[in-house]
């Protein structure tokens, strides 16, 4: 295979803190590697660093030449006046330095150079090149391609830019968490995806099970060192604890041995023949080994849930709706002690609503939810991650409670508790600003753990955590004495934590399924086979229309047409959305609301057509 990439010795430190050293290692041509460590170890400083977004200390760092590489940041930066269609072709090739051109050549008055760009376009292949970027666009549930970057979410953004990097085709990938902010469906389109071709991937990922299905090596940073297992997850999972068992006893042997000579190196004279320094010369190094720790890092979570009663929460024939988008439709629900839920469903069907209704941050339109009086809650979510930047560890956990209460008189001071989170006490003293994003996870999910809550709300919990953290945290959950409803789309933790699912399927439409995510997914997989046959089988009944025509490409007139339609459906779709918004907002007067409930159905019925006929056109080339 052909070596794509080659590091030698390379050594990266922030001040006295040093992140990995002298450290060395491969990557070939065909090779699927995922990068692990611990939160705060230099994942993702490592990738900004062979990503040339970063300087290192000292080392050598060797591409093979012409390489072209491709770069998903964990949190990405694009201009923001741009629209998701440029933002797409913003790091590109040659192919997509041609289609720029081409749009540009379109938005020109007399669209000089045309015949001869859309000759280059044809040579190119580039007409399926921008076909294949809306395609991956709309599979990761981007349709409005005259967006603009600065109306999008930190979600929407990471999707564009995941979008950006695979439509250009790099020789290797670069992912940093590309599973964030990504829905189920979207996560395993996501592994085709890399699965089909001889991709060259590094990549840091959280997702257990795509990085189990995705990477054919995995690379460990641990102790600021660099291991290598040529294998998947399961695999490394294995080897590395052959190696920590390895070390260890390698770690006792020296000590045995070094009881022996340190009583030899406090006998012996000042005065020392040759080989007697030559001993004494052993004797340092082994002491080196004899005193080196093996760091397992665990977060113990051992916070007791305080005392919860039979009546937990009841929901009697909710209802929420925004415009014609249908959240809860007549949804009941009695919750059951020591119930531990998931929530599952694409983004947009209302999990995070449900989860903001039953914490009392927003109404539902109708219905009734009766909360038990001993219920105490501990409620994770994205938009709670904020800290006063100046602040420092030890300061944000005291300024909730000096003292954590366990049960059973026990206690732990605020440091004590910050330790079993895997902060020492060198870090507590650390300012917020300096953490990593997954410390500051960590730090967040320690803030909720530390009240003692007997109900816990969990919303996208993994994100950006360490595996390590996430495994201990799965264990906290499968033990804690209290309830759970957590919304995720790491798969693997939905399997170990949950007892049953809330399927949100979008409109209303809530199913509550009896077992873990992979007993969903065989489940649906098994349901999809089965009405395909049903399908087929009833096609096959069918008397079959000859076919008029053979398969064609687009004619430009043709093409012009559906790229005009593109942007007028997007047109149409933005006026329903605010009509639907205004309808909703309750503060029109009664003609506004006369006119707009009277332009809604018109606009319906011209996007629907509209629709189809792009339909029709796409299924041209299809």
């Amino acid at each position: 295979m052909t070596p794509y990439l080659q590091v030698e010795n390379l050594t990266k430190s922030f001040g006295e803190r040093v992140l990995f050293e002298h450290v060395s290692f491969g990557l070939a041509e065909g090779r699927c590697v995922g990068l692990i460590a611990q939160n705060g170890s230099g994942k993702t400083t490592l990738l900004n660093i062979l990503s040339g977004k970063e300087g290192y200390d000292e080392g050598k760092i060797t591409f093979r030449n012409d390489l072209h590489i491709g770069y998903l940041e964990q949190t990405p930066h694009y201009p923001e006046e741009l629209t998701v269609m440029e933002a797409c072709f913003y790091h590109g090739n040659q192919v997509t330095r041609l289609i720029k051109e081409y749009e540009e050549c379109l938005q020109t008055p007399g669209t000089p150079g045309l015949d001869a760009l859309i000759e280059r376009m044809e040579q190119e292949k580039a007409w399926d090149y921008e076909r294949q970027a809306k395609q991956i666009l709309s599979q990761l549930r981007i349709r409005d391609f005259d967006q603009k970057i600065g109306s999008l979410s930190g979600g929407q953004l990471k999707r564009v830019a995941l979008a950006n990097v695979l439509i250009t085709e790099p020789d290797l990938l670069i992912l940093d968490e590309p599973t964030n902010h990504l829905d189920l469906d979207m996560v395993e389109w996501l592994e085709e995806y890399l699965g089909r071709g001889n991709l060259s991937l590094l990549m840091v990922t959280h997702d257990r099970y795509f990085l189990d299905r995705v990477c054919s090596e995995i690379l460990e940073i641990d102790d600021r060192q660099i291991y290598s297992y040529r294998g998947n997850y399961s695999y490394y999972l294995e080897k590395r604890q052959e190696r920590i068992d390895s070390a260890r006893a390698e770690i006792a042997r020296a000590n045995n041995l070094y009881r022996t000579e340190l009583e030899w190196m406090r006998r012996m004279p000042q005065a020392r023949g040759h080989k007697a320094r030559y001993r004494e010369d052993a004797f340092y190094e082994l002491e080196k080994v004899a005193k080196r720790q093996v760091h397992e890092a665990n977060v113990k979570l051992d916070v007791k849930a305080s005392y919860i009663g039979s009546k937990i929460f009841e929901a009697e024939h909710l209802c929420k709706r925004f415009g014609d988008l249908k959240i809860l439709d007549d949804f009941s629900y009695i919750f059951a002690r020591y119930e531990k839920m998931g929530i599952i469903g694409n983004n947009g069907t209302g999990k995070s609503t449900f989860i903001k209704i039953l914490m009392g941050l927003e109404k539902p339109d109708s219905g009734k939810l009766e909360i038990g009086e001993t219920v105490r809650f501990g409620y994770y979510s994205q938009e709670g991650l904020k800290f006063d930047e100046q602040m420092k560890v030890i300061d944000v956990i005291t300024d909730i409670a000096e003292v954590v209460e366990l049960g059973n008189g026990k206690r732990l001071t605020a440091s004590q508790f910050l330790q079993h989170f895997l902060f020492s006490p060198a870090t507590q003293h650390n300012y917020v600003y300096k953490l990593s994003g997954g410390e500051r996870r960590r730090l967040y999910l320690c803030t909720v753990l530390m009240r003692n809550p007997n109900f816990l709300v969990l919303d996208e919990p993994t994100n950006d955590l360490d595996i390590v953290t996430l495994q201990v945290l799965e264990e906290y959950l499968r033990n804690f004495k209290g309830c759970l409803i957590v919304v995720s789309h790491d798969r693997y933790f939905m399997d170990k934590v949950v007892d049953h699912l809330l399927v949100f399927n979008g409109q209303g439409d809530i199913r509550d399924f009896p077992g873990n995510y992979s007993d969903y997914r065989d489940w649906k997989i098994a349901k999809e086979n089965h009405d395909r046959q049903e399908k087929k089988l009833k096609e096959e009944k069918k008397p079959q229309r000859a076919r008029t025509h053979t398969t064609r490409r687009m004619t430009f007139k043709e093409r012009k047409e559906f790229e005009q339609l593109e942007k007028e459906i997007a047109a149409l779709e933005a006026e329903k959305k605010a009509l639907e918004e205004a309808l909703c907002s309750g503060s029109l007067g009664v003609d506004e609301l006369t006119e707009k409930s009277k332009r809604l159905p018109l606009l319906n019925e011209e996007l629907d057509e509209k629709s189809m006929r792009w339909l029709e056109l796409d299924e041209i080339e299809n």
